[in-house]
């Protein structure tokens, strides 16, 4: 015990260690457990602002897929003209926006092409029918017809059969070429063209065309029918729009990895910008093509066929006094021999 200051008396108190610890223990707790929940208090509520800002933020970014797959689900074959037209930073999102809208032009190109192709064959094919439709007719409704009249009226109707029959067997090798070449072999494409050319002899020596060729060994690999009809497409066409007295060469040459063909041929000036126009059915250039009597305008869209078919490079240019040069370029088979040997 001990007197303090006024006299009175305290009695002083003094723990033991193990005392000292328990209440340090105690102490410790208290404040760990109070840490603990004022952690888990805070951790709840940044969780909960994590998560309305995550939800906020996703949203935000998700919009675009939002509006992109809404615009796509609205998009068909009758309006393919719309585009996602996609605003905002050049990021992952707008590139893929960019990137659907290219392949919706592209469809949308693809489209068009068709429904003028179908609308081209369509009238091509109708055009003999119309025509040995009115031939019968008005020999029929002539009162003075002789068997001469009749025989001479067959054969036009012939003739008419004849340009149907020459129109639906390019339509069929052009849609079988376009689904690529299916039987796959070796091919001397200079063969191929020397066979084309002795069969175009006679043709060339009526119209007082001068066919010259220089025929080298060449190797490719595909069909063989479908490259032999690209050879006579292109020769029939360098012999049809040409002029008298003038001239078709044939080139084919092995340089470097190609199996070259070059078909030229004088004729008329063709416009620069109306030669990728050729390469499509039914085409229209100047007086060049679409005339009665000419050919059917599958003539090259056949050999572009053909040549995609094949993956041959195919290149069209115009003379620079008329006519055409067309290089279709094969690619060498990894067996072929060298030329010469």
């Amino acid at each position: 015990m001990f007197v303090d200051d006024g006299g009175q008396a305290q009695t002083l108190v003094v723990e033991s260690p193990k005392q000292l610890a328990a209440q340090a223990t105690l102490q410790h707790n208290g404040e760990l457990h109070q840490l603990l929940f004022r952690s888990g208090l805070a951790l709840a509520i940044v969780a909960v602002i994590a998560v309305v800002l995550g939800w906020f933020l996703a949203g935000r970014a998700l919009r675009p897929l939002r509006a992109m797959a809404t615009t796509t689900q609205q998009i068909s074959e009758e309006n393919l003209h719309r585009r996602l037209d996609l605003d905002g930073p050049r990021d992952e999102l707008r590139d893929l926006g960019d990137t659907i809208d290219r392949l919706l032009a592209r469809l949308e190109g693809a489209f068009e092409a068709q429904r003028s192709f179908v609308a081209n064959a369509s009238h091509e094919l109708r055009t003999p029918l119309t025509l040995a439709r009115a031939l019968l007719q008005m020999r029929l409704r002539d009162p003075g017809a002789t068997i001469e009249s009749y025989r001479s009226t067959c054969e036009e109707v012939l003739a008419a059969e004849d340009q149907q029959e020459q129109l639906i067997d390019s339509l069929l090798v052009l849609a079988r070429s376009q689904h690529g070449a299916d039987e796959q072999e070796c091919i001397d494409v200079a063969e191929v063209a020397g066979e084309v050319l002795e069969a175009s002899q006679g043709r060339a020596a009526q119209s007082g065309i001068r066919l010259s060729a220089s025929l080298g060994p060449a190797q490719a690999r595909g069909d063989a029918g479908l490259v032999h009809r690209l050879v006579s497409n292109l020769v029939d066409n360098a012999l049809r729009y040409n002029e008298p007295a003038a001239h078709v060469e044939v080139e084919v040459a092995a340089r470097q990895g190609w199996s070259e063909l070059r078909v030229a041929n004088s004729g008329e000036i063709v416009p620069v910008g109306e030669l990728e126009r050729l390469l499509q059915p039914f085409p229209t250039v100047g007086s060049r093509r679409g005339t009665a009597g000419e050919g059917l305008g599958l003539g090259l869209s056949i050999v572009a066929a053909v040549a995609k078919a094949h993956q041959a490079a195919l290149e069209v240019s115009a003379g620079s006094e008329g006519g055409l040069s067309v290089v279709v370029r094969f690619p060498v088979p990894a067996a072929a021999p060298p030329p010469g040997q």
